[in-house]
């Protein structure tokens, strides 16, 4: 399998997140909305503006700068 950028993503392929790459307030920041190593994401929307993932039947909207530090595993 590849690990690749979050903001890479398609609309409907999903992931798993292998690695957080920011600094501690990004971090935990995620953290706190479920987005720590191991959680299964979709994608939803990835096009302008911001991103837009499924965890946990919950959508979630993250900034691309967000989102580009979440490594995947597609």
């Amino acid at each position: 399998m590849d690990n690749i950028s979050l903001t890479l993503l398609k609309p409907h392929e999903r992931g798993i997140v292998k690695e957080i790459s920011g600094g501690c307030q990004a971090r935990k920041r995620l953290y706190e909305l479920g987005l720590n190593k191991g959680a299964n994401v979709r994608m939803v929307k990835n096009d302008r503006g911001p991103v837009i993932l499924n965890l946990s039947g919950h959508k979630l909207a993250l900034g691309k700068g967000l989102a580009s530090k979440i490594i995947i595993e597609k």
